[in-house]
């Protein structure tokens, strides 16, 4: 996740809860990727305010910083030392064909810069330094796992077994949380309107109050149709918040009222929260704890990345290191 903005309901939902159970499978690697986050100009204080707060977040969020390796992108060389080799077996077409250049393009169209037009190859050096077998990614990033598969491919096609081929893990529930406001579109970070978004670190009320304005319909009746989509959202949210399924919702709320599943969904979202905030409180009291984190996990995503990098060094021709 990059080290911008808030995070979001549908962050933590839709990404963090399901790497929790990843780690029990897994040896897993979680980055703070303010290496992407420069595509944007960002104040330099705030940047480096967030990508710390949003490290705390993972581990509040139950991510064992023992079981997992969670690290600053930044911290880690050969995120970037080996983006710059894989553009150079990534064609043209392939990025501007990317949705989400288009995208950023449109928002930001006082600063197209070269960084966000090769994003995606930073990100395929991401995955593919740590030799993923499966990368957690919500729908809106599958273009981005699909030119890493066909850039470790290409590679592998040229170079024999360099790259593991990653496969995407996508959550059964809570993949992909709607905005409060449009649910044409997803909960963002970036929304510009504060009441779409429930931010993790919302106060009670605030959470109730979202909710409480989200936008329905006239229909008055809480079902799980594609014709309801702002309904569809909330119970979506609320089936993420209590392991319900969908059905089972629209039975416990027969014949209520909008106002009370509205007020409901807000209520099992500060349960969901309330531990969470109150791990961040703790966490960020505990400075030296989070900077040993910091320093250990950057020595173990160094060494594993390495082994990687140097090995596709070799591959491409580039002398060795005299050690």
């Amino acid at each position: 996740m990059q080290a911008t903005g808030n995070l979001t309901l549908g962050n933590y939902l839709g990404a963090l809860k399901n790497w929790v159970s990843l780690s029990d499978e897994y040896e897993c690697f979680y980055s703070v990727v303010d290496l992407h986050s420069i595509t944007v100009r960002q104040d330099p204080s705030e940047l480096r305010r967030r990508a710390r707060s949003l490290l705390i977040l993972y581990i509040a969020a139950g991510l064992d910083p023992e079981q997992n390796c969670i690290y600053y992108q930044s911290h880690v060389s050969a995120h970037a030392e080996l983006a710059w080799i894989l553009d150079c077996f990534t064609y043209m077409g392939e990025l501007q064909r990317m949705t989400q250049f288009k995208d950023k393009s449109a928002k930001h169209a006082d600063n197209i810069n070269a960084g966000l037009f090769t994003y995606p190859v930073l990100m395929a050096a991401d995955i593919l330094l740590y030799q993923a077998d499966v990368v957690p990614v919500g729908i809106d990033q599958m273009q981005h796992l699909e030119i890493t598969r066909d850039i470790a491919l290409r590679f592998n096609n040229i170079y024999g077994d360099v790259f593991t081929i990653p496969e995407a893990y996508i959550g059964k529930s809570g993949a992909k949380i709607m905005s409060l406001q449009d649910p044409s579109k997803k909960m963002s970070k970036s929304d510009e309107n504060p009441n779409g978004s429930i931010y993790l670190m919302d106060d009670p009320d605030t959470i109730i109050r979202k909710c409480k304005r989200a936008v329905t319909d006239s229909e008055a009746q809480v079902l799980y149709r594609e014709e309801q989509p702002g309904v569809h959202n909330l119970i979506d949210i609320y089936c993420a918040c209590t392991d319900k399924t969908p059905d089972e919702v629209v039975k416990e709320f027969d014949g209520r009222g909008y106002g009370d599943f509205k007020t409901a969904v807000g209520e099992q979202i500060v349960s969901v929260l309330k531990p969470l905030q109150a791990r961040v409180k703790e966490l960020e009291a505990d400075r030296g704890y989070i900077d040993s984190i910091i320093k250990n996990n950057a020595e173990k995503a160094n060494y594993t990345a390495q082994k990687t990098l140097r090995k596709v060094q070799k591959k491409v021709g580039f002398p060795e290191k005299i050690r």
